[in-house]
């Protein structure tokens, strides 16, 4: 599977259980890490624990390998690395604080709202 297939996945997938400001930002070039990163937040423990549940188990039924899930018993920052896409989902509060997004700043924004559609 190619990695937009995949990242269009992650992102519907987060999308499904109302996932908060979903973003992609496109890593070819700026990171060996992955091709994408999601960036998305819930406003609860609970809500963020959906979010990582679905975009797992919507991995998992299309094939992909879950290389590795951290953060899942404090539900406050949980990583998904899906090898060409990396999967980040904040609680909000903890989004704001480490603003991965401009960490990542030289890393171009992908419009997610039209894979939505």
């Amino acid at each position: 599977m190619e990695s937009k297939e995949l990242l269009d996945i992650t992102v519907r997938a987060a999308d499904e259980k109302n996932a908060q400001q979903i973003k992609s930002l496109n890593m070819k070039g700026v990171s060996s890490i992955a091709d994408y990163f999601v960036i998305c937040h819930g406003n609860s423990e609970t809500q963020v624990e959906a979010i990582a549940q679905e975009v797992k188990q919507k991995a998992l039924e299309s094939g992909i390998d879950v290389k590795r899930m951290e953060g899942l018993k404090e539900a406050r920052w949980v990583l998904i690395d899906l090898a060409d896409v990396v999967v980040h989902i904040f609680h909000k509060e903890d989004r704001d604080y480490y603003q991965l997004e401009k960490l990542w700043g030289d890393a171009p924004i992908m419009d997610v709202e039209e894979m939505l559609r």
